[in-house]
């Protein structure tokens, strides 16, 4: 998202209507969108990477609060080593050129997932761009890298195990709650709406704890043609899903007569 795009900083603040407080994106296709032109897999990459600025004007537009991108998982270190280089030298390209925009539009960039793997230089791109964009508040921004969402839970049993050991906490006090304050989405509330692109049907070992009650839309679409319009089937289709949560329909009309009735 370059400045020249949306340099006016404006936030919506407060929750829109029908519109998911948190987006949660799978961005597929890029290797196939590539091969369908002829073309090699990192010139797939570099074009679905304007699609992520796309997705991110987007976002901030209809009032979503967060995004959060799979950019790289914990299985793709077993690429080929040349498509894993030329990826780590994307991340980087993106580090150092895109966090002056990220700044200008308000947006919180967070990196997570298992990042000492990354090394010494990229470790101190990460730090140094979240620390830039740490005091916006219209959007925030979180890629996954190196994540898998059985290694996150994994860590935070970790975690637990350790404080129990220590005597810091009882084994019977682990609950849901707490176990969730250890993964490292803490912070951030659970995806109301998961896209994954490139026809594929599945969520890929991402945020498996964390899309337990997500309304999940799979587009044949590939990453880097995902457009406007697309997304904005996407929210359409979010739109028209009733979220119960457990509860049946009837609560839910009932509840939402009752408030009707306060306001």
């Amino acid at each position: 998202m370059s400045p020249a795009e949306n340099n006016s900083h404006s936030c919506i603040k407060n929750p829109v209507p029908g519109i998911p407080r948190h987006v949660a994106v799978i961005m597929d296709g890029n290797g196939r969108w590539a091969k369908n032109r002829g073309q090699s897999r990192i010139k797939g990459h570099r074009k679905g990477a304007e699609s992520v600025h796309r997705i991110i004007r987007l976002c901030g537009d209809h009032g979503v609060e967060h995004l959060t991108l799979f950019a790289f998982s914990s299985e793709n270190w077993k690429r080929p080593p040349r498509e894993v280089k030329l990826l780590m030298e994307l991340f980087i390209s993106v580090l150092e050129k895109d966090i002056d925009a990220l700044v200008e539009n308000g947006v919180r960039l967070r990196i997570m997932g298992d990042l000492d793997r990354f090394g010494k230089r990229i470790g101190r791109l990460i730090k140094k761009a979240e620390m830039r964009t740490t005091c916006n508040d219209c959007m925030q921004l979180t890629i996954a890298a190196n994540y898998g969402g059985r290694w996150d839970i994994t860590q935070a049993c970790q975690q637990l195990a350790e404080k129990a050991r220590s005597g810091e906490i009882k084994p019977d006090e682990i609950n849901e709650e707490l176990l969730a304050r250890h993964l490292v989405t803490a912070g951030i509330p659970d995806p109301d709406l998961f896209i994954r692109t490139g026809g594929e049907k599945r969520i890929s070992n991402y945020l498996i704890w964390q899309l337990a009650y997500t309304e999940l839309f799979f587009t044949d679409v590939l990453w880097p043609d995902f457009s406007k319009d697309d997304f904005a089937e996407a929210l359409s289709w979010f739109a028209s899903r009733e979220r119960r949560f457990g509860k049946t329909s009837e609560q839910l009309k009932e509840n939402k007569a009752r408030k009707a009735g306060h306001a």
